[in-house]
C-alpha cells in the first residue's frame, strides 16, 4: 500500500471543513424556496440571512452590503463594469486600472472594453508600483467617467500582500472607485472593508473551506453600486436574480464562522510550518528562489523557482511522490504555463516555479513529508545536471 497523500495546494482550494460540509447537508434537507412566503420558505430565508451575517462579520462589513454570486469569478464580472448607479443615477465608470498581477477573472477586465483596461506594472519585490498608479490617475481622462482600480489584497501564487492603504489613498484623491479582491487574504488576514478603504471586496467560499460554487461581493455601502449582471426575479435585492443557492450559501457561513474564529493564532501556527518547510528546502538545495522571501507574505503560501527544474517536471514529479502542489494559479482548465507573475517582478519565466501552499489541517508530519521529497526532487536536478 502506497503512502498516504499530501495536500499542499490549499490556495487553489481549500479542504471542505466538516461544520461547511454539515450546514451543506443540513440545506439540502429544507424543501423550501427563500423567495417563498410561506413558513418553509421563511426557514430557509432565515439560513441565507445568517450566512450573510457570518460573512459579512469576517470581512468587517454589514450584512447588508453582501451580495451572494456563484463565485468570485462572478463577483469580479458584475463590479468590474463602466455601469454604476448612485442611488437611482447612472454613474459611468471611464476606466479600469488594475495591477499586472491580478488573477484571470480580474485580468479580464469584466465588462470593459480592452482599451479602457490598463495595467500597472509592479516592483521587483511584487507590489504594485505606487508611483506608476499615481501618475496614471493623475493623466486619466475626467470626462469619460470616474477611474476604478482593481487590486489583489494578497497575491495568489507568491502570496506578497499589497499595500492596500496607499493605493486606497491614492483612488480617494483621484475620486475613484477601489475593488479590493481578497479571495486569498480571507481567512489569513484580518478583514475589514472599512480600514482597507475599499468600495467593494471580493470572496470566495472554497478558498476559506467552503464548498466550491458560492462568492459574494461585498458593497461598502448600498447607494453605490454596479448594474445587475444577471437579471431576472430580483434576488439578492435586484442585484443578482436567480434562486439562491441555500446548500453553498449555508456551508459558505459556517466556513466564514472558522475562519473568523482565532484566526490569528491559528495564522501564526500555519507561518510556523511554512517556515519550517523553507527551512529545510534552503538546506536541502541552497539555490532555491523563494520568491517574495523576507517581505509582506500571507503565512501560508511558498512559490519557489528550482533553477534547471520545469515547472511541468517539478509538478509532475511531486505528484508522484504522493504531494500534490500547483504552478500557480489553478484557474486555466489545467493548464501549465510560465508565470505573468513572475514576469512582472522581472523574473525569467521560463525557470519556471511552484507553489507550496498550506492550512489550519496541515500537520508537522505533512511538512516533513513535504521537504523530504522537495530533497529527493532537488537532488535529482542535479544529478540530471551532471548527467548532461
Amino acid at each position: 500500500m502506497g503512502q498516504e497523500r499530501v495536500y499542499m495546494d490549499w490556495n487553489a482550494t481549500a479542504p471542505l471543513l466538516p461544520a461547511a460540509r454539515e450546514a451543506c447537508l443540513d440545506a439540502l434537507d429544507l424543501p423550501g424556496n427563500p423567495s417563498s412566503v410561506h413558513g418553509e420558505g421563511r426557514k430557509i430565508r432565515t439560513l441565507i440571512e445568517n450566512a450573510r451575517r457570518d460573512v459579512a462579520a469576517l470581512c468587517g462589513a454589514a450584512a447588508s452590503s453582501v451580495t451572494f454570486t456563484s463565485g468570485a469569478t462572478e463577483a469580479a464580472n458584475w463590479v468590474l463594469t463602466p455601469d454604476f448607479r448612485m442611488g437611482k443615477t447612472p454613474l459611468t465608470i471611464g476606466h479600469l486600472y488594475i495591477s499586472a498581477i491580478e488573477h484571470p477573472a480580474v485580468r479580464e477586465g469584466g465588462r470593459f472594453a480592452k482599451a479602457d483596461v490598463s495595467e500597472i506594472a509592479v516592483t521587483p519585490a511584487g507590489a504594485i508600483d505606487l508611483a506608476e498608479l499615481e501618475a496614471a490617475l493623475a493623466a486619466h481622462d475626467r470626462q469619460s467617467g470616474l477611474p476604478m482600480v482593481a487590486v489583489m489584497l494578497a497575491n495568489n501564487e507568491t502570496g506578497i500582500v499589497q499595500p492596500i492603504g496607499e493605493v486606497s489613498r491614492l483612488v480617494k484623491a483621484a475620486g475613484g472607485i477601489l475593488v479590493v479582491d481578497a479571495v486569498q487574504a480571507a481567512g489569513r488576514l484580518p478583514l475589514s472593508i472599512e480600514a482597507l478603504g475599499a468600495d467593494f471586496l471580493i470572496i470566495s467560499s472554497h478558498k476559506i473551506g467552503g464548498p466550491k460554487g458560492a462568492g459574494a461581493l461585498l458593497a461598502r455601502g448600498e447607494i453605490l453600486m454596479p448594474t445587475a449582471l444577471v437579471r431576472g426575479g430580483g434576488q439578492e435585492k435586484g442585484h443578482r436574480s436567480g434562486t439562491e443557492n441555500p446548500a453553498a450559501i449555508a456551508g459558505f457561513g459556517a466556513a466564514a464562522r472558522f475562519a473568523a474564529d482565532n484566526l490569528s493564532e491559528r495564522m501564526i501556527a500555519v507561518s510556523a510550518l511554512r517556515e519550517k518547510l523553507e527551512t529545510a528546502m534552503i538546506a536541502a538545495a541552497p539555490d532555491v528562489i523563494i520568491h517574495g522571501q523576507g517581505g509582506d507574505r500571507i503565512g501560508n503560501t511558498c512559490f519557489f523557482t528550482l533553477p534547471g527544474l520545469k515547472s511541468e517536471t517539478g509538478q509532475i514529479a511531486f505528484d508522484l511522490e504522493g504531494v500534490a502542489l500547483s504552478a500557480g494559479s489553478a484557474c486555466s482548465s489545467g493548464k501549465v504555463g510560465q508565470s505573468y507573475v513572475l514576469s512582472a517582478m522581472g523574473h525569467d519565466p521560463r525557470h519556471g516555479a511552484l507553489r507550496i501552499s498550506i492550512g489550519p489541517s496541515t500537520t508537522e508530519a505533512d511538512i516533513e513529508r513535504c521537504a523530504e521529497v522537495f530533497a529527493k526532487v532537488a537532488a535529482r536536478r542535479r544529478l540530471a545536471g551532471t548527467a548532461a
